[in-house]
């Protein structure tokens, strides 16, 4: 009966010690969760940033060809030629 005592109190202590380490895995687990929602935040403003800047160099190439900047002059007679086919067809729409 005594080995079985020793056993039963073994095996309490590693129950307890599993139940530990499961506690701190959870929660270290539920702080990496809070991370990858922190960085999942980050990147889309990331993003977002990308965009605006990317829309705002457009702008400036445009800008810069239309003050007589011989690099772009051709994307921007374009940019212009899609625009007015674009407004044509809101006129044409609108008159039907």
């Amino acid at each position: 009966m005594k080995g079985l005592s020793e056993l039963i109190d073994s095996l309490e202590v590693k129950f307890f010690k599993l139940n530990k380490k499961l506690v701190v895995l959870e929660s270290e687990n539920q702080e990496l969760k809070q991370k990858i929602v922190v960085f999942e935040k980050n990147q889309e403003q990331q993003s977002e940033e990308l965009i605006a800047l990317k829309s705002q160099i457009e702008n400036l190439r445009m800008a810069n060809s239309l003050i007589g900047s011989d690099e772009n002059k051709r994307e921007t007679k374009l940019k212009i030629n899609s625009l007015i086919r674009e407004i044509d067809y809101c006129i044409a729409q609108l008159s039907d």
